[in-house]
């Protein structure tokens, strides 16, 4: 699989198998991995990755949690900000809209949508998960090398035939995930990812990405100008269901 095969079929599964992953398939994507970049060469990132009983025992925890309709867990960091502004609240709402819709849940159904949310605490059935902290005396230059060693775990994995889902939703029980792992406690929990086979039987949704010229300017020595339509962008709508 070359990269820019890796890139577009790289999407947020939301059905797994339960067939395992093995435990070297792991240490080499992780490995390399280890590669991506960060400023200085800082390295922030702080993986745990759980398989067997241990992500059971936190899915089991997960479940219960819900059941009892216990709150979520004080945030420790802000994952949007309080009022999005154009054109990243339409974005946003698109998003909504086309991940439950294809479910069959219209927006006014708020007992389904919660439902649904909630296979984010079962990893949509995966059997492995990769939990990334960072340390709280870091700062935002820090927390955008996650992303860039993220991005980088989630293209290995495609190499390997897998899929993953980064989810921030494990932010909101993360005093149930230190509870399984034990982290020290200058670190916080960034998010979880699921990481499977997928299930390809289960129904999903791909949406597009918004045309080049909405993110991408041109300086070429005349004058700025939108960047043409890529021949290798998905046309359709511009929500970001992938993660």
């Amino acid at each position: 699989m070359d990269v820019f095969e890796a890139v577009t079929s790289r999407r947020a599964v939301r059905a797994f198998t339960d067939r395992p992953v093995p435990k070297e398939v792991l240490e080499r994507v992780l490995s390399t991995a280890a590669w991506a970049p960060s400023a200085s060469n800082l390295q922030p990132w702080h993986a745990y990755v759980l398989t067997g009983d241990p992500l059971a025992a936190l899915k089991k925890c997960a479940g219960e949690r819900l059941a009892a309709g216990e709150p979520w867990d004080e945030p420790e960091y802000e994952q949007y900000p309080p009022a999005l502004k154009s054109p990243y609240r339409e974005r946003r709402s698109a998003f909504g809209e086309q991940r439950y819709g294809a479910l069959g849940i219209p927006r006014e159904d708020v007992e389904a949508r919660q439902r649904a949310a909630s296979a984010n605490w079962d990893c949509f059935g995966a059997p492995a998960a990769l939990f990334c902290y960072i340390d709280r005396a870091l700062g935002p230059a820090q927390w955008s090398d996650l992303g860039m060693y993220l991005q980088t775990v989630m293209l290995l994995l495609r190499a390997e035939g897998l899929h993953s889902c980064t989810q921030m939703a494990w932010a909101k029980y993360h005093r149930s995930v230190a509870e399984i792992l034990s982290p020290p406690d200058e670190l916080i929990l960034f998010c979880g990812m699921s990481i499977g086979f997928e299930d390809v039987a289960a129904d999903h949704v791909r949406t597009g990405r918004a045309p080049l010229g909405e993110t991408v300017t041109f300086v070429d020595g005349d004058r700025p100008r939108a960047a043409p339509h890529s021949p290798r962008e998905h046309r359709g709508s511009y929500a970001t269901l992938q993660t």
